[in-house]
């Protein structure tokens, strides 16, 4: 809608005759949450934020301290596709303050602001361009899939491409530019890239997307979900992340003299995601499910390394075409599409910047299959793996230091008492394979 000021804001919502204005915001774990308020209360909403009770918001205030307030910010006002007609619906992501009007530590789309700031500093602009994958089933209660489809698959195995369709005219009227669509690897499976957009734009797009993909399934009857790993001895799903550093409009990754095309800014990017990997994971693959997914096999990187070509790799740099400068980028593959896109963003950020600051040398790309090494291959040459299930990848981010300065105190806290809490339900369960494997024998 090209707001750019409440009064902007102000006179659309007047014009269009909206009923509702929708405004988002994120708790910890990336959940979008919600309410709605009405025309007349939208002028005092603009200025001063609306108030509400943060102690029921995963990760947010205690009870004592429960006051907060949601202040929209104007340039992400958009109507809700799926709520037009004569009274259409909008929307707007929201800053959480407190009541001095203070910016709230346990806000997700702070603690991303708070890095991009610093990267400006130093006068870099982040762009990004996630990869999200997900599933269509029949609904929420099964894993039922709606098609048999493969790898760039087309009628009649594809039967989500009208869904796919809808979910990306949808998008685009929301100012979402999509690149292309296409069906998974895996029955079922789906991907709809975005094209590459400075990263707050692209936190905000992700969660839009997300909730689009959903809402346009439901709408027809079916459940789409970003579940890492729903279905056992087929591909999960993943985000892998595409991003870049800008100085002004040079893409500071480029170097047309390196024999990858790779600047010294972009070499210290790769090695600062490599050295802070294993920290980062918990934020970036937070479920206990997400570890189902990272398991050799199904085209899920798992061990920290680099490449051009290869896909079993942990981040890809994805091949030079001359001319196309603007387009040098490196692929984050590890993160998956049920994380929090404020969060992973922010860390994967910071370690970039650290190995950048730090100097971080690159080690040599792998340009073999990992998959196809054994142990002691992988370790002479210096090849790790990502932790293997959430405690262990909650181990590795309670020691890391880069993560707790991106994300502040508040955040990570939370962040590690609700991912504990999680671990502990999970490893108590009683599962129906254990049950039906011991249960007749033991």
């Amino acid at each position: 809608m090209l707001c750019q000021s409440a009064e902007d804001v102000l006179r659309l919502v007047r014009d269009r005759d909206i009923s509702f204005i929708q405004f988002w915001f994120t708790d910890i774990l990336g959940l979008l949450k919600s309410f709605a308020v009405t025309p007349s209360e939208l002028e005092e909403g603009l200025s001063e934020g609306m108030g509400f009770d943060g102690s029921s918001i995963e990760g947010f205030a205690r009870i004592e301290e429960s006051d907060m307030i949601a202040k929209p910010d104007p340039v992400t006002f958009q109507l809700v596709p799926w709520r037009q007609g004569e009274r259409p619906v909008a929307r707007m992501f929201c800053d959480i303050l407190q009541p001095d009007g203070s910016p709230y530590p346990g806000d997700p789309r702070f603690a991303f602001k708070r890095l991009l700031a610093r990267a400006s500093e130093k006068g870099y602009q982040f762009f990004v361009g996630p990869e999200l994958e997900y599933f269509y089933f029949a609904d929420s209660q099964d894993t039922r899939f709606l098609d048999s489809g493969g790898y760039f698959d087309s009628r009649p195995q594809d039967l989500g491409a009208d869904l796919r369709r809808e979910t990306i005219f949808s998008l685009q009227s929301m100012g979402i530019r999509v690149e292309y669509s296409h069906h998974e690897v895996a029955p079922s499976q789906h991907e709809i890239d975005l094209r590459y957009a400075e990263g707050l734009q692209m936190a905000d797009m992700t969660m839009t997307y997300r909730i689009v993909v959903k809402e346009i399934a439901r709408r027809q009857g079916y459940y789409a979900t970003f579940m890492p790993k729903p279905v056992f001895g087929i591909n999960g799903s993943g985000m892998h992340t595409h991003q870049s550093l800008f100085l002004g409009s040079k893409n500071a990754f480029f170097n047309p003299a390196d024999e990858y095309h790779l600047s010294d800014v972009a070499k210290g990017y790769i090695a600062g995601l490599m050295r802070h990997a294993r920290e980062m994971t918990a934020i970036n693959n937070q479920w206990v499910n997400s570890y189902k997914r990272l398991v050799p096999g199904y085209e899920a990187p798992v061990y920290v390394s680099w490449a051009r070509r290869n896909r079993s790799t942990m981040i890809r740099v994805p091949m030079y075409k001359p001319g196309k400068e603007k387009a040098t980028r490196i692929e984050f593959r590890s993160p998956d599409p049920a994380c929090n896109p404020y969060l992973s963003f922010a860390v994967q950020l910071a370690a970039g910047l650290a190995g950048i600051e730090g100097g971080y040398p690159l080690p040599a790309p792998v340009e073999e299959d990992i998959y196809e090494m054994n142990q002691k291959e992988r370790e002479a040459r210096g090849i790790q793996s990502l932790p293997g299930n959430l405690y262990a990848a909650l181990e590795e981010v309670k020691k890391s230091a880069l993560v707790r300065e991106a994300l502040g105190d508040h955040i990570f806290e939370k962040f590690i008492e609700n991912k504990e809490i999680e671990w502990d339900r999970y490893r108590t369960h009683v599962s129906r394979y254990e049950i039906e494997k011991y249960l007749p024998v033991l």
